[in-house]
């Protein structure tokens, strides 16, 4: 068994904000957000700021062996209903395909339950973009919702799937995923 990439989380920082616009305009992640215009820099930074300052988020940078590739977040973190959503992308195609993604979810799963004891965790991801919604229902997600028509991406009306994770589900779930990472090398903390 080859090593996998060492991937780490890290708190997203000030001097990240220029690299997240890049990253956001790309066509490769702009065409999976629920907003794909082209994003101007003082509209960046505006959000950059509440981002980093509001409580009800976290975002952490992705790196694969030092390298930032990507961004995963929490956001509206509702303690006080033991839940929170979530998102992440790779911005560098040259990362797809290795089981980063499978990696960051793991991680970020670890995070909700273990970390921040709460009991739900919840994502909207476009229908057409299958390879993540199957993603996410290989950990346990559970399809709740269908929001027809929710967002309009190209000027048409897109579909979105809410799918949601319980620590219970989690609970059943967690060593068959823990067993998919380590078999492809993925090195986790116990």
């Amino acid at each position: 068994m080859s090593a996998a990439p060492r991937v780490v989380l890290r708190p997203a920082a000030p001097g990240d904000r220029d690299r997240l616009l890049v990253w956001r305009n790309l066509p490769e992640v702009a065409r999976w957000m629920y907003s794909d215009h082209a994003i101007a820099p003082d509209e960046h930074a505006r959000w950059f700021a509440g981002a980093l300052s509001d409580a009800r988020r976290r975002y952490w940078v992705i790196e694969t062996d030092g390298i930032p590739v990507g961004l995963a977040n929490l956001y509206d973190l509702a303690p006080e209903h033991g839940r929170t959503s979530w998102a992440y992308y790779l911005a560098e195609p040259s990362t797809r395909g290795q089981g980063i993604g499978a990696f960051v979810e793991y991680w970020v799963i670890e995070h909700v339950f273990a970390e921040l004891g709460l009991n739900k965790l919840w994502c909207e991801v476009l229908v057409d973009n299958e390879a993540v919604w199957k993603l996410h229902e290989g950990f346990g997600f559970q399809r709740e919702a269908l929001f027809r028509q929710h967002v309009r991406k190209d000027g048409a009306p897109a579909d979105v799937v809410g799918l949601g994770l319980l620590k219970s589900d989690w609970a059943r779930q967690r060593g068959a995923s823990r067993g998919r990472l380590t078999a492809r090398g993925f090195d986790l903390p116990a």
